[in-house]
This record gives C-alpha cells, structure tokens and sequence, in this order.
C-alpha cells in the first residue's frame, strides 16, 4: 500500500531537515507532497536555498499517512503560526505518524498537546518555547506515533526511521544501504 507523507515547509525551513526526508522518502515509494505555509508556492530555507512546493498548505484536505514539520528557528515559528499546519499534525496523530526535528517538536507540536506523555527530542535549548518540556538527549526518538529528531545531523535517522515506520525495518535498511549510510 502506497504512503502518503505530507512535508510542510514555512520561510526560514533548515533545508537538511526537509530535503533529506522528502528524497527518502520517495526513494521508499511513498507519496510525498511538499505544502508551502505561506501564499507562494516557492519557499527559502534558512540558507537561501528556494524550493518549489507542490501545494499550498491551505489546499491540503486529504488525510495523510505522516505529517512532517522540519526545523530551523524561524520556518518552526512560521509553521506553529499556521492554524493548517497545526490542524494536520492534531488530526494525523489520530490515525497516522507526526514527525518533527529540530526546534519544530517544542515550537510546533508543543502547542498541539501531542507531547504530552511522550518521549521527545529535539534541538537543545528549544525546549524554553515549551513549558515543561524535557528533551531527551538522542539524535531520534519513535514513541507512539510520534517521531522527533534533534537537528539537521540527524536528518538521514530521523528520514529512515519515518520509513521504518511507515513501512518496515527491512525498506529502511534497503534505503540506508542505497545511500550507503
């Protein structure tokens, strides 16, 4: 059965943090659309790098397999800014996977809820933009349905461990070894 994984991207995005799962997770054969946050479908990453989403968030109405917030310290406030974006981690984490890294676990998903009596990482020091929160110092935690990583270092565990989830350990592995990881 085909995935569906949507990757939402706001102005000031780390680009490692979403370029590295969006090409994984094609490689894995799942069906990644790339929502731009903002009115234009061209998003700049924190490095100026400019991607070209598919959609704009606001027309995103199906239901999705996985949900993906990158980091980056400005794109984590542009995407925690947006009703939509908050609305599809709350709806997903019904059903499917809620994926967040860097500063995106305590800056988006800390105003949903959905960390609450979950095991979190994240980028250290993100944890002051949520009260209360404890993140653990590993580079990708799964628990529930919920996966955080902590920083762009670990884009490629935190693409792969998505992958095992959303498919299993065995398309995972296949995937770190055509990328020789």
């Amino acid at each position: 059965m085909v995935k569906s994984v949507l990757v939402m991207l706001a102005e000031g995005f780390e680009e490692i943090e979403a370029i590295t799962p969006i090409d994984l997770l094609r490689r894995s054969g799942a069906n990644v659309t790339v929502a731009s946050v903002g009115d234009e479908l061209d998003v700049v990453g924190s490095h100026d790098l400019v991607v070209r989403a598919d959609v704009l968030i606001a027309d995103c109405t199906d239901n999705y397999d996985c949900v993906l917030c990158p980091g980056g310290g400005l794109g984590s406030k542009n995407l925690a800014a947006s009703f939509d974006v908050l609305q599809a981690c709350i709806k997903t984490a019904q059903h499917g996977v809620v994926a967040a890294i860097c500063a995106a676990p305590a800056v988006v998903l800390g105003k949903t809820g959905l960390l609450t009596n979950h095991r979190v990482t994240g980028y250290p020091g993100s944890e002051k933009e949520c009260e209360g929160l404890v993140l653990e110092n590993e580079k990708v935690i799964t628990d529930g349905y919920l996966i955080t990583a902590q920083a762009a270092g670990s884009a490629m565990e935190f693409a792969l461990a998505i992958i095992a989830r959303l498919f299993d350990e065995r398309t995972a592995k296949k995937i770190a070894e055509q990328v020789v990881f």
